[in-house]
């Protein structure tokens, strides 16, 4: 059987796709299910048809899934609508689409180690001392030091002085 040209071929597309928490263990095969089971519930089986989805790889806390050109936006919604793998709780969160897959594998990052609880950073604003509540990347929530009358800051990235 020969080789069809490109102009024949189908177009595809690759969505990236994190999956929360981090750490959960993905089988693909399961997933697949899982996502063949929420595009057929959600848009029906002809639609689905038409998306013809497939799990390419997953590697860490990353998927990539491929479907058909035009479909990405229905893909995507299915896979909003994801919620367990197994007997796990997941949330499947699209990163990015693309004509590719090497340039989905250069969005891929591996998610930094979450601070030991042991060690708490603390910060100094206007004189007061703060500690973080929460920190997310960009974004950290630090409170005031004590027990009356604590304020609480929301900083980003700029906000942040590196010493």
């Amino acid at each position: 059987m020969a080789v069809r040209p490109p102009t024949l071929r189908d177009k595809r597309r690759y969505l990236l796709v994190r999956v929360d928490p981090p750490g959960t263990t993905i089988d693909q095969k399961e997933l697949y299910y899982a996502v063949s089971d929420a595009v057929s519930s959600l848009w029906g089986d002809a639609v689905a048809g038409i998306i013809v989805q497939a799990v390419i790889c997953a590697e860490g806390d990353y998927v990539v899934i491929r479907c058909r050109r035009g479909t990405e936006r229905e893909l995507a919604i299915a896979l909003s609508t994801v919620t367990r793998l197994r007997d796990a709780k997941i949330a499947l969160r699209i990163i990015s689409a693309s004509g590719t897959i090497e340039s989905l594998r250069d969005r891929m990052k591996p998610r930094p180690p979450p601070p030991s609880p042991d060690v708490v950073p603390e910060y100094r604003f206007f004189g007061k001392d703060y500690v973080a509540v929460h920190c997310d990347g960009q974004k950290v929530d630090v409170i005031e030091k004590g027990f009356k009358n604590t304020s609480r800051l929301f900083l980003t990235t700029e906000d942040m002085e590196t010493e």
